[in-house]
């Protein structure tokens, strides 16, 4: 059987290697862009020789050590702390909300038992299910602390009000009662040693899987010879736009060379409005391992994508969601094609459920086969 992968991210790759791995079969991936794996992509840098996460920063984090282990079959996963800071009038605060921040932002001395009880009072004067981000924030950690660190960052971030957004953006925000400010509390939680370039190359480094770089599809012009294609690109694309563009918002990034340390940390957000960009990360703290002495800085900002734009964060807007009804319900008339990945279902995917996901879809997909029964072109069932 040959089949044909677009994209050669983690989704399409991870599910290139499993198809190989379970079927007699051949496997083309075409990757348009002139580099594999994705907004995962990275590249040591020529000059400082610093691992360079070129779309922003990626953390490997997973409470399932089967995903842990199967990552570190094709790259060895390095133990990592995500320390973040945020800046909000010029002072830096330790990041996420913590008994620091806290102590910080109020000049106070909060234990553990007095903040949760101040968050819980803060909870009782809101009744009632938030209906946006907004409701949901100032619920969560009240209206001071929601207009010094949410408020600016997210109408930035998202180029809208965070009244228009909804509640559950909020809800992975963690807020903690102790001083602990590792960013993820996983139970696994790394980064690849030589970069996430590195795991797709060793994923798709099979004899019957074949890539293609700078290679377009356009699905009006199928390609022959493929007993099913597996498309990892955006949703409304492969329909040509009929029913009008999926709203993402995209990012641009300003990198500068620095010499010494520029910031002390990995990433460091910028909190308020009248800043243009939403954080700086510093990129040789993504390797502590290793020592270097320059540094590279990314500024980065965010925008709404226009075309030709790199898609980044679904908006998942009301409008959104009544046109992915609309294309899924197209794409579920398709023959022989599925749709994968964050950008093929319009959903905000982290990289564990990316790589989980295309696992379960070639078991799926296997099983199809050898029941002789269509399979649902869509790895998350609700037609949501």
């Amino acid at each position: 059987m040959r089949f044909l992968i677009i994209g050669s991210g983690f989704s399409g790759s991870v599910l290139a290697r499993e198809l190989v791995s379970q079927l007699d079969c051949h496997v083309d991936i075409w990757e348009e862009r002139n580099h594999l794996a994705g907004n995962c992509y990275t590249s040591e840098d020529e000059q400082t020789g610093i691992t360079v996460h070129h779309y922003g920063p990626h953390i490997f984090n997973t409470d399932s050590k089967e995903i842990w282990n199967y990552f570190n079959q094709f790259a060895t996963l390095r133990p990592y702390v995500h320390r973040v800071k945020a800046v909000h009038k010029g002072q830096v605060f330790s990041f996420p909300i913590n008994l620091m921040t806290l102590n910080q932002f109020f000049k106070s001395t909060f234990s553990p038992d007095f903040s949760k009880k101040y968050f819980d009072k803060i909870k009782s004067l809101h009744e009632g299910e938030p209906g946006n981000f907004e409701e949901q924030a100032i619920k969560f950690v009240g209206e001071d602390l929601y207009r010094a660190f949410f408020y600016g960052y997210t109408k930035k971030q998202w180029g809208c009000e965070p009244s228009e957004l909804p509640a559950s953006i909020m809800k992975r925000i963690p807020v903690r009662f102790d001083y602990n400010d590792n960013y993820h509390l996983h139970a696994y939680t790394g980064i690849p040693e030589h970069g996430y370039t590195q795991f797709v190359e060793n994923l798709i480094q099979h004899p019957q899987i074949h890539v293609e770089m700078n290679k377009q599809f356009n699905a009006s012009q199928m390609p022959l010879g493929y007993d099913h294609i597996f498309y990892t690109g955006p949703l409304d694309a492969y329909f040509n736009y009929c029913f009008g563009h999926l709203s993402y918002r995209t990012l641009k990034f300003e990198k500068q060379l620095k010499e010494g340390d520029y910031q002390g940390c990995t990433q460091m957000n910028y909190c308020d409005e009248d800043v243009p960009y939403t954080r700086i990360t510093e990129h040789k703290y993504f390797t502590p391992w290793k020592k270097f002495g320059d540094t590279i800085i990314f500024k980065e900002y965010s925008k709404e994508a226009q075309q030709g734009d790199d898609l980044f964060y679904p908006k998942r807007l009301p409008e959104d969601l009544n046109k992915l009804k609309k294309y899924r319900l197209k794409a579920e008339r398709q023959n022989s094609v599925s749709f994968l990945g964050r950008l093929g279902t319009y959903r905000y995917l982290d990289m564990q459920h990316v790589i989980a996901e295309a696992i379960d879809y070639a078991k799926l997909f296997k099983e199809s086969i050898k029941s002789g029964q269509l399979v649902y072109p869509f790895p998350n069932i609700e037609k949501d």
